[in-house]
Order: C-alpha cells, then sequence, then structure tokens
C-alpha cells in the first residue's frame, strides 16, 4: 500500500503544479510573452489566460505603461570646443510586446546609447550659448531620432527632456561676471533715467507753478483795479446822488488839511484856488449858526495848528484850477 499512496501524492503534487501553469493571470497594463518548445507563440493580454504546462512557457512579462529613464550625465562637446555635462529624462511606452522582447536584446540599453550619440550630433553642431537657449530645439530633435529608431522595437518615445546643462566651470565664472555687468549697467540706465524724468518733472512743475503765480496775480491786480473803479464809481454817484454843495467840500477839505501837513518832508502845498471860496462860504455858514456875533459854537472841528514846534512851516502856494461844475 505504501508505493500506492506515494505515487498518489506525486500524481497530485503533478496535477497541482500542471494547474497552476495551466491557469495564468496577467495584471492590467501587462503582457505575457509565450512560447512553446523556444518559439513565439502569443501573447497573453491583461485577463485569466490558459496555456499548455509544461510545453508553453512564459518568457517575459512586459509593462505597458508609460516609463521614465533617467540617463546619468553624459560629456558633450560644443562646436567652439568647450565640455557640458547633460542629464536627460526619456519617456516611453512599449506598445508592441513582441517587438520589444525579440527585436532588442535590452531596449533600456538601447535607448540610452542612442540617446548619448543622438546628443552629441546634436550638441556638436551649436555652440555653447546656443546649447543654453535651445532647450526646446534639442529635445524635438531627440525625441524625432529616437522615436524613429526605436519604432521598430516596438517602442513609442513620448518625451524626452534635458534636466541639466553644466558647463565648466570657468565658464561659468566668466557667465555670471558677465550677467553681473549686465545688470549693473542696467541698473545705472534705469537711474539716469530716473534722475532725469525727476529734473523733467521737477522743471515742469516749476514752470505750471510760475505760469499759475502769474495769472494768479494777473486776475488779482483786475480784480482790485475793478474794485477800486466800482468805489469811485458809487463815490461819484453817490456825490451827485446828495448834490454836494460848497459848505460840504469846503468841510472835506479842512479835513484833508491836517493830512498834508504830516510829515518832515512836506515842503511845499498846492491848493486849488476854489478852497478860498469854500472857505468863505463855510465861514457864513459858521456866521449864521453863532448869529453873527462872533461867538463859535458849542461842539465844532478845532482849527488846525500848522505850526507845531520844531516842525518847518511849510510855503503855500494857491493855484487856478478850471471850476468843476457839480451837475
Amino acid at each position: 500500500m505504501e508505493p500506492v499512496l506515494i505515487v498518489l501524492v506525486v500524481l497530485v503534487v503533478v496535477a497541482f503544479i500542471a494547474l497552476i501553469k495551466t491557469i495564468q493571470v496577467i495584471p492590467q497594463a501587462s503582457a505575457a510573452i509565450v512560447e512553446r518548445f523556444g518559439r513565439y507563440t502569443r501573447t497573453l493580454s491583461a485577463g485569466l489566460n490558459i496555456v499548455v504546462p509544461f510545453i508553453d512557457t512564459i518568457r517575459n512579462r512586459i509593462d505597458l505603461r508609460e516609463q521614465v529613464v533617467p540617463f546619468p550625465p553624459q560629456p558633450v562637446i560644443t562646436s567652439d570646443n568647450l565640455v557640458v555635462n547633460i542629464d536627460t529624462v526619456i519617456y516611453y511606452q512599449v506598445t508592441d510586446p513582441r517587438a520589444a522582447t525579440y527585436e532588442v536584446a535590452s531596449y533600456i540599453q538601447a535607448i540610452e546609447q542612442l540617446t548619448v550619440t543622438t546628443l552629441r550630433n546634436i550638441i556638436g553642431s551649436m555652440d555653447l550659448e546656443s546649447t543654453l537657449t535651445s532647450r526646446e530645439v534639442i529635445n524635438a530633435g531627440l525625441r524625432g531620432v529616437l522615436d524613429e529608431a526605436t519604432g521598430r522595437w516596438g517602442i513609442r518615445v513620448n518625451r524626452v527632456e534635458l534636466k541639466a546643462i553644466e558647463p565648466p566651470t570657468s565658464i561659468q565664472d566668466s557667465m555670471e561676471k558677465q550677467m553681473r555687468a549686465d545688470r549693473d549697467k542696467r541698473a545705472a540706465i534705469l537711474t539716469a533715467e530716473g534722475a532725469r524724468q525727476a529734473q523733467i518733472l521737477r522743471a515742469e512743475g516749476e514752470k505750471q507753478a510760475a505760469v499759475l503765480q502769474a495769472e494768479g496775480e494777473a486776475q488779482a491786480a483786475v480784480l482790485r483795479a475793478d474794485g477800486e473803479a466800482a468805489a469811485i464809481r458809487t463815490v461819484f454817484e453817490a456825490i451827485h446822488e446828495g448834490d454836494a454843495d460848497q459848505k460840504l467840500l469846503a468841510y472835506q477839505y479842512l479835513q484833508t488839511l491836517p493830512e498834508l501837513a504830516k510829515g518832515d518832508s512836506n515842503k511845499l502845498w498846492i491848493i486849488p484856488s476854489e478852497i478860498g471860496d469854500a472857505l468863505k462860504g463855510l465861514g457864513g455858514a459858521f456866521n449864521g449858526m453863532t448869529g453873527g456875533n462872533g461867538t463859535p459854537p458849542a461842539a465844532g472841528p478845532r482849527p488846525v495848528d500848522t505850526e507845531s514846534k520844531g516842525a518847518a512851516r511849510p510855503r503855500v502856494e494857491t493855484r487856478e484850477y478850471p471850476k468843476i461844475d457839480p451837475e
């Protein structure tokens, strides 16, 4: 019984292993290459698949998702004989698992070497300045060459990016000095422009202020003259409306005489001849008010003393002026 039991156990184990090899579960976004006696048979897609155990074998499992592969820095010589180190990143995707398995031994290594050679060809025709400022041109050139070469490998290159372009240390120092000089130059130009603009604005402000001040003074003079003219017109109209007589004019003359006597430099007075007639009329008016006895009234204007002590006595001249008709 023991040999039979051993045989049964062996058969069960073999059946279990055969069952495991028969059922193949492929994850999503993956594929598997099936070979029968070393010859390609088919490609298994995602899901549950049945194969013949011990006859069909799984050669390779391939991820169909987009892959990102960074490559180490590569020294590249530009057209002006400068060595720069360039880091690249490749974004690719396997579109044909069979071609990726049988058309190339290692598509990752093949893509890396193709990227290095293509990059050297592109950078070799450009100088350092063009290399530093033409990332998009380099990326487009790399992608075109890689996509064309890897198409028969069942691989599609979606993007190629340059992570870094590192020129030599001496060139970096020279570039930093040049950039610093350019920034200083731009700062000096901006400072000079700002100073010039400030001077222009200041001059324009002073000009406008002077113009406004002159206009204000002119308007003030005009208004002052208009006010004086209006005052004279008002006084003139008031005199004519009040029908001023000789007595009022004589009284005004008497009020003006003290003002004429003020000051040490008043040596000569020029008085119109009509003032005599006015004073006579004023004297007659005073006689009428006192009753003709010569007694002064209780209240009235005091006579003007033009002979004060210490003051030079001015010389009075009487001149004839044309008579003015009050009407």
